[in-house]
């Protein structure tokens, strides 16, 4: 692999370094592996897919119930200083993608919000991780304003998707400058067989729901690249609509493998699922949906548009999962393939945009 540009060294970044992707780096997953393996022999067969799957979420069976659950837990909380309503929303919204991705439909929501005192001034905007505004949009309100709107953007993505909220914590014991919005959301299975995250066979077809945007740049923020977080923004009729078409698409059995798109977006989504599954990827991102035509190939990549899935299948199954798709509403189209090679290549037409291996190369360092 020659030098490489900046959205390669970005995406890299947040998938070997930054703690978002590399969750083991930080927590011995072993200590919930040998827990679960003890819990095993008092309800054998209850856990499918546990934390240290490399997957999208849980999946589990509830003892004396035939039928799956799945389970994610998800925080947003660096966003919710830039764009708190929207950032809680898609920290809801994401979850609840993770929980579809792995063929389940979500049901129930508990959240938990940690923040300053209510009556502490906060600043809100792309400047606020510095303390004083330079940019002229940011606003001033109490951290119980603020604290508002993130329970809103959470309560209205529930509302879009049909999600109960059954509970939840608060603390407002926080001192940081950035707040604590996790969610977790609990659905059932409705795949005949949990879907999972890594590529299965080389061949296999990408099809990508829903249209992708130049909003979401956490991962170019996270990695040096971008002056200011400028967090994506809340789509919640989108976020119905593709979580309705990707269940359809689940219902045609044809899927081997699904991912949702969240952090570092098409990028992210494709370079794990074949790092996991030992396979290789080609992707033309001229391909893929867009809402704006004021869009770079490199932003095709990596932003982090949300209301976005992506579906691997057979090239003889292609046109009945876009059909079944796209009969939901949601926009689909074919935007590669699985490949037997050790890397995930990303063209737009004939250029290409980055290529991503399984693991950094020599001399790769964080910024």
């Amino acid at each position: 692999m020659g030098p490489m540009n900046d959205i390669e060294r970005a995406l890299m970044h947040g998938l070997f370094v930054h703690l978002h992707h590399n969750i083991d780096k930080a927590i011995d997953f072993g200590m919930f592996r040998e827990l679960n393996e003890q819990v095993a022999k008092v309800s054998p067969g209850a856990l499918l897919i546990g934390p240290d799957a490399n997957d999208d979420a849980a999946v589990f069976r509830m003892p004396g119930d035939d039928g799956l659950m799945v389970a994610k837990m998800e925080s947003h909380c660096s966003p919710c200083v830039a764009r708190p309503y929207d950032s809680a929303a898609t920290g809801a919204g994401g979850a609840m993608r993770d929980v579809v991705a792995m063929g389940a439909r979500p049901l129930f929501l508990l959240d938990f919000i940690g923040t300053r005192s209510p009556d502490e001034p906060v600043l809100v905007g792309p400047c606020a991780f510095f303390g004083d505004c330079t940019c002229g949009t940011c606003e001033t309100m109490t951290s119980g304003e603020r604290m508002n709107l993130m329970v809103k953007g959470i309560r209205d993505m529930c509302a879009t998707m049909g999600v109960f909220v059954v509970g939840g914590g608060l603390s407002t014991s926080f001192t940081d400058i950035v707040p604590a919005v996790v969610a977790a959301v609990i659905g059932r299975m409705e795949a005949s067989a949990p879907l999972t995250k890594p590529a299965k066979r080389a061949g296999d077809r990408l099809v990508l729901l829903g249209r992708t945007g130049t909003d979401g740049n956490d991962t170019l923020y996270r990695a040096g690249l971008a002056p200011a977080m400028r967090p994506a923004v809340a789509l919640f009729a989108e976020e119905r609509t593709t979580m309705d078409a990707a269940l359809a698409v689940v219902a045609t059995g044809k899927v081997n493998a699904c991912s949702d798109l969240g952090a570092a977006g098409i990028g992210a989504a494709v370079s794990e699922s074949v790092r996991f599954g030992g396979l290789g990827a080609e992707v033309d991102l001229k391909a893929a949906p867009v809402n704006t035509d004021e869009i770079t190939p490199e932003e095709v990549l990596i932003c982090e548009t949300q209301a976005r899935m992506v579906f691997q299948v057979a090239p003889g199954d292609v046109e009945e999962v876009l059909a079944a798709a796209r009969a939901k509403g949601a926009p689909a189209a074919e935007i590669g393939e699985i490949t037997a090679g050790t890397e995930a290549i990303f063209r737009y037409g004939e250029a290409e945009v980055a290529r991503i291996p399984h693991t950094p190369p020599p001399g790769f360092v964080r910024e």
